[in-house]
């Protein structure tokens, strides 16, 4: 099975036999997840999102809703990208550039580990709302499957090395492996790491195992 994996991986140029796995680049801007609850105190009672366009991941989605991010010193970024599908918590996720500009020290946590976290003020046009935690700057992470995973012998939530050549050679490490049926192999790094890498979307790094 292995073989198998292997083979149809190298026929998608993600896996050669004289060089390491790659894994193609999902940049992650600065965006934010939300509850029913949240999205109606922010765009009105019934409100819904409305697709803006498709992500990678099979049923996830950017919506055509944005929110204005405040920080505690009334500092904000506006035009702030609501995603989909709805959440059963509230996260908004940035760079720590994103971070500094408004005013908030943050903690670097996978998705869901909100406890302990700042929280920032929400604003839509409807109304605003207070979070008390939930501002996060997103660990580096890859998603896979688990043909994948057993190809390139790691498991759920291993912690791995990445690599790119090119004028700005980097290697970043902490890359958490998220494995989980139904999924498109790729690895979201926030606008700082990418910049730092000089890599954009659809460009391959190479997997450290």
């Amino acid at each position: 099975m292995v073989a198998d994996v292997v083979a149809a991986l190298q026929g998608q140029g993600l896996v050669q036999s004289d060089q390491p796995a790659q894994v193609p680049i999902g940049v992650s801007a600065r965006h934010v997840h939300l509850t029913q609850h949240t999205l109606e105190g922010l765009f009105g009672a019934g409100a819904q999102l409305t697709e803006y366009r498709s992500l990678k991941q099979p049923g996830f989605f950017a919506a055509e809703q944005t929110v204005t991010v405040v920080g505690p010193r009334m500092r904000a970024i506006e035009r702030v990208r609501v995603l989909g599908p709805l959440r059963d918590y509230d996260q908004v996720e940035m760079s720590r550039t994103d971070a500094i500009a408004v005013g908030l020290d943050l903690l670097v946590r996978d998705s869901g580990d909100l406890d302990g976290t700042p929280g920032a003020t929400l604003v839509g046009p409807a109304g605003s709302v207070q979070l008390s935690s939930g501002v996060i700057r997103a660990v580096r992470h890859i998603h896979l499957s688990p043909e994948v995973a057993s190809a390139w012998g790691v498991s759920h939530r291993q912690l791995i090395k990445v690599s790119v050549g090119g004028e700005k050679p980097t290697v970043l490490g902490g890359v958490r492996c998220r494995v989980a049926e139904g999924i498109l192999l790729e690895m979201h790094l926030d606008t700082d790491d990418a910049n730092a890498a000089d890599v954009v979307c659809g460009d391959l790094m190479s997997v450290e195992v």
